[in-house]
């Protein structure tokens, strides 16, 4: 092949009008605060309070790191394009396709994880403290981290050993596996396979997993006799699976169909759901309403 090989790549982004850049701006900056500041303050309240130290909040406060993960990996740079250059090194666009893999395959897993645990608790209660265990938690947490870290080290490989050598210019606000494949003068079928796999395992199958453990954990709370804890836990229940259908839905969206059906606008705005608002509702969803929580943080807060 006689063409060019990329080695910097534009990021297109949102190609607003001036009038409205300061107002986009703005909100993707708030939504990194929030989403840093919320995550921060849940590690640092779980990891300082004793009585949040049980399965619940040790997935919880896995999550909240990887949702830091997550939009530190984007927002920033998504920030800095809108008020200087919308261009990004060859290896900057490698590294930030490695993160952010790694932080969305470990979300999807992690959501399993934590609606294995409430159904454990809620509906085998008597088995709880023996399949949830300190080890237990600690060998979910680490195949959590390394199966999404396997999964983004395949992906990304892949991603470099295809010759990008088209026009560089990224039709998205940051590097991900459907826009990048635009980009290829080679075939890339191994890597919509791998990627198609990958969704299939980490989406459709947690997915699964998850529906049906909130829907065991729905039966039992149908057969409860208390009405003040139907409400309690339905409230909680939903909720959760609110954030959950969210995240997976656009997730299963994006990367289950070929990247020649890719669509600028429309998949640009279901990308903002995963990086920017699923991160920084999962504080407010999962912990923020709860309690105990409530009184770490007053606590953490009160010392500072």
């Amino acid at each position: 092949m006689n063409q060019t090989l990329v080695t910097e790549f534009i990021i297109l982004g949102f190609l607003e009008p001036p009038r409205l850049r300061a107002l986009l701006f703005l909100g993707f900056l708030g939504f990194y605060l929030a989403a840093l500041s919320g995550n921060l303050l849940i590690v640092v309240a779980i990891s300082t309070s004793p009585a949040l130290h049980t399965p619940m909040y040790f997935f919880l406060a896995n999550l909240a790191a990887v949702d830091i993960l997550c939009t530190s990996t984007i927002l920033p740079k998504l920030l800095g394009s809108m008020v200087a250059g919308r261009t990004i090194s060859y290896g900057g666009c490698m590294a930030q396709l490695f993160f952010f893999t790694w932080s969305m395959g470990a979300e999807l897993l992690l959501f399993s994880a934590m609606a294995y645990d409430r159904f454990v608790a809620i509906c085998q209660p008597l088995h709880y403290g023996a399949r949830m265990g300190s080890r237990a938690c600690a060998l979910l947490a680490v195949a959590v981290w390394a199966i999404s870290l396997t999964n983004t080290s395949v992906n990304t490989s892949l991603m470099l050993h295809l010759p990008l050598c088209k026009s560089g210019v990224v039709e998205h606000f940051f590097c991900e596996i459907p826009p990048l494949l635009r980009l290829s003068c080679a075939p890339t079928r191994l890597n919509e396979v791998m990627a198609f796999t990958a969704d299939v395992f980490l989406a459709i199958g947690n997915f699964s997993v998850t529906m049906l453990s909130y829907g065991c954990i729905i039966a039992s709370i149908v057969r409860m006799r208390s009405a003040a804890g139907k409400r309690k836990a339905f409230s909680t229940c939903s909720s959760h699976l609110l954030v959950v259908t969210l995240y997976y839905s656009t997730i299963i969206y994006t990367y289950i169909r070929p990247a020649s059906s890719y669509s600028l606008r429309k998949d640009k705005v279901v990308s903002i759901i995963y990086t920017s608002v699923a991160p920084t509702l999962n504080p407010l969803i999962y912990t923020l309403r709860n309690k105990d929580v409530k009184v770490a943080l007053r606590r953490l807060l009160c010392c500072c």
